[in-house]
């Protein structure tokens, strides 16, 4: 036996792989699937963001990096801000990292350890609960409810603030709801924390660019009385279908720089240097992919949401950001990750279980709707098939 430490039977999953890892050995074994469980977008990197990598290949950029990104990156990232949200973010505050988990992991790890609280949007993105437990913190999940539209409540919120709290993650788009938190709301969270002043906040933007309907992205930048203990999250994941790049960004205080920085020296040293250009080019060239892929989101969200709602005992609300739709499917008479499971082993496609993002996430399924209208389209009717046919277990 290995004496691994006990922390480790409390980390967890992002069960999107798994559903991704049974997806794709169907799929070797010739069944047809359609797989609406992984949150990646469908698009291709866009080419001028593929052909600034190569250069940098070519000009040389082949060696390590400042652990908290180049320059240059640093840069483009707190000028972006400033273009779209008028934030005076210095880039000495900002860090490139691999992917958007590494900030969660950095904040996390800064702030939980046995006899703290931190709380985290539930249902939301599974890490955040990994993680809290696996610190030896106690997670308390902020509930996200459908009535309020799966956005948070601000009073709600404050109230599970206590002695013990010291990180507070909220997000918005959120995953796996598709909810965005009106600026009233937001408004009412931020003047509440100025009663508990050391309360840290890390704030999950990894979506920010993706909202509809004429909803408009709130940052938690925006706010100057909180910059001293905000930690934010973004990257280029999601907005310059750049999943597979692993090229993630985040904004820290004064305070917990330093700290990130030998988290990064500690673990991955840095973030290679061609895909750092990639990312300038991103931030700094032609938006137009960004516009195209968020209106073919708009256009895909709009059939999601019309073919749930036309499923038998199946409700949807309409999806305000992100790429996800969140069914409630509680009249069907499934529970949520059995449904899940039936969907890809009997009708061919894949979905996420409600419970995976939370303890508040029984009676609902995700769907990313980062995937073709064709395919969302077979997979609406198959779904209808089978739930007309199938009854659920007694």
């Amino acid at each position: 036996m290995l004496d691994i430490v006990p922390s480790f039977a409390r980390i967890g999953e992002e069960n999107a792989f798994a559903v991704l890892a049974r997806a794709t050995e169907l799929a070797r074994q010739g069944r047809d699937i359609i797989n609406l469980g992984i949150g990646q977008p469908d698009f291709p990197t866009p080419p001028h963001i593929v052909e600034a990598a190569i250069k940098a290949l070519r000009d040389g950029h082949h060696g390590y990096t400042p652990a908290t990104g180049i320059l240059p990156c640093r840069e483009a990232v707190a000028a972006d801000l400033h273009r779209r949200f008028g934030a005076t973010v210095s880039p000495d505050r900002v860090m490139i990292v691999p992917g958007g988990k590494v900030t969660m992991y950095m904040a996390i790890t800064m702030f939980g350890e046995p006899g703290v609280e931190i709380l985290y949007p539930d249902p939301g993105f599974p890490i955040y609960r990994s993680m809290i437990e696996f610190t030896g913190a106690t997670p308390v999940p902020v509930p996200i409810r459908e009535e309020n539209g799966f956005a948070f409540s601000a009073e709600e919120t404050l109230g599970l603030i206590t002695p013990r709290t010291r990180l507070l993650i909220i997000n918005s788009p959120a995953n796996p709801t598709g909810g965005v938190t009106p600026k009233a709301e937001i408004d009412k969270l931020i003047a509440g924390l100025a009663r508990f002043p050391r309360v840290a906040i890390m704030s999950d933007e990894i979506y920010d660019q993706m909202t509809y309907d004429g909803e408009e992205h709130v940052t938690l930048l925006s706010y100057p009385e909180i910059r001293d203990r905000l930690i934010l999250l973004n990257g280029w994941s999601k907005t310059y279908a750049m999943t597979g790049w692993r090229m993630g960004w985040s904004v820290w205080p004064e305070a917990a720089y330093e700290a990130a920085r030998k988290l990064a020296v500690n673990s991955y040293s840095c973030v290679n240097a061609p895909a750092q250009w990639a990312g300038i080019a991103a931030l700094t060239g032609p938006q137009d992919a960004v516009a195209s892929m968020l209106a073919e989101f708009d256009r895909r969200r709009k059939a999601v949401v019309a073919g749930l709602n036309s499923l038998p005992n199946v409700t949807c609300l309409t999806p305000k950001g992100a790429f996800y739709a969140y069914p409630n499917v509680k009249a069907t008479g499934w529970k949520a990750k059995k449904l899940a499971a039936q969907l890809l082993e009997e009708a061919g496609v894949a979905t996420i279980g409600g419970p995976d993002f939370g303890v508040h996430g029984e009676g609902y399924i995700r769907l990313s709707y980062a995937n073709s209208l064709e395919n969302i389209e077979r997979a609406l009717a198959r779904m209808q098939q089978f739930l007309e046919t199938v009854r659920p277990p007694a």
